[in-house]
């Protein structure tokens, strides 16, 4: 299947004069438990009653759900155990069925039926099971099926963990081809300070950039129940808004906030898109897998590579951090220490110390092989 903003389908509705989105409606564990140590399975009947009037309108959810380890807890009578991996996989194995058969049950009444998807950061990692993964969320939505995914904690470890539901759903929505995405949470939006100690903090409407005083904003402000704090959800919209998805975080408590949202109601804070999002192996460079390394480059390769957009040379490379092979995804520095782009390396690092400083002409002569005159091309590489 080739890499496309929207399925055929979809691009019909559209052509047709319908204006329908794919929505991805992300509910965090505060969302769905309203602060309790169990499931408010009241407002989660709310919460697909608002799904279903968005699916009658022509448009396609996809639902990333938390709350696996609090449906654990809840049916296994509030345990106590051990503060282990062991002990939260435990819970998850339990309560993953539970929140699953919770969801089919409420959108059954509706007539909507579900498909779950468990995922892990190795089944974004490859790029093979990156597009089998995508394929198979297409079709679930090609065949109006409601896609309910969450990070599988029954088997993911910490080197396999994407660690959090926010950054899962920026994801997810990459892989679903999204054009929105939902991030419903337990507060009104993102504010210029933290609303629970701070009287004075006020709510950012709109967001265009998301720089180093948003991250600041957003680092001391976490969540009660859940693993994502508000730091967590400008990971994930700084992601999804390079993929020119738009992010929206709410309160997901707030009556017909997921309507509203979906028919472009100011509430909450809004990530503007950007306005060229990436093609598809791109999204997979930003979203994929997590960097094995990084390059550090002098000031006329960057340059070249910010401004003129031209692939990395090793000739304007000055240092190699980390071990990596030839494929592997690396972060490119300049010589300030600011993040400049990521991007998958044509040589691996050993080879890397070998070459850098010299001229592409030389590569052969001094590994005695090639794999092209560039070091990371610009078509595999995504600028920060």
């Amino acid at each position: 299947m080739a890499d496309s903003k929207k399925s055929n389908a979809q691009k019909q509705d559209v052509a047709a004069g319908a204006a329908t989105h794919t929505i991805v409606v992300k509910l965090g564990t505060s969302v769905l438990t309203g602060g309790t140590l169990k499931l408010d399975r009241a407002h989660m009947v709310e919460l697909v009653r608002q799904c279903a009037m968005l699916r009658s309108q022509g448009h396609k959810i996809i639902i990333v759900t938390s709350g696996a380890i609090a449906a654990g807890r809840e049916h296994l009578g509030y345990p106590e155990l051990p503060k282990t991996m062991a002990s939260k996989q435990l819970l998850a194995a339990v309560g993953q069925g539970r929140l699953i058969q919770e969801w089919e049950t409420l959108f059954g009444i509706y007539g909507i039926n579900i498909g779950q998807m468990l995922l892990t950061r190795a089944d974004l990692n490859d790029r093979e099971r990156y597009l089998n993964a995508r394929d198979m969320l297409v079709a679930l939505l090609d065949n109006g099926i409601v896609p309910v995914v969450n990070e599988n904690d029954a088997v993911a470890t910490t080197e396999i963990k994407v660690g959090d539901n926010d950054n899962l759903s920026a994801l997810v929505g990459i892989l679903g081809g999204a054009d929105k995405l939902l991030l419903m949470t337990d507060q009104a939006g993102l504010f210029t300070a933290d609303p629970r100690s701070n009287p004075d903090a006020e709510l950012i409407h709109e967001v265009h950039t998301i720089d180093d005083k948003l991250r600041k904003l957003a680092g001391g402000t976490v969540g009660g129940l859940g693993t994502g704090g508000m730091a967590t959800k400008l990971q994930a919209a700084e992601v999804a808004c390079r993929a020119g998805i738009e992010v929206i975080i709410a309160a997901g408590r707030r009556v017909d906030v997921i309507v509203d949202l979906a028919a472009g109601k100011a509430v909450g804070t809004r990530f503007l898109p950007l306005e060229s999002p990436l093609e598809g192996r791109k999204q997979w460079i930003l979203a994929g897998p997590p960097p094995a390394g990084d390059i550090v480059i002098d000031n006329g390769a960057a340059i070249a590579v910010q401004q003129k957009g031209s692939s990395l040379l090793a000739k304007g490379i000055t240092q190699i951090k980390g071990t990596f092979e030839r494929g592997e995804v690396v972060r490119i520095f300049d010589d300030k220490n600011v993040l400049l782009a990521r991007g998958i390396s044509r040589y691996s690092s050993d080879d890397m110390v070998k070459i850098a400083g010299k001229h592409s002409h030389d590569i052969h002569h001094i590994l005695g092989y090639e794999y092209g005159h560039a070091a990371i091309h610009r078509d595999d590489m995504v600028v920060i």
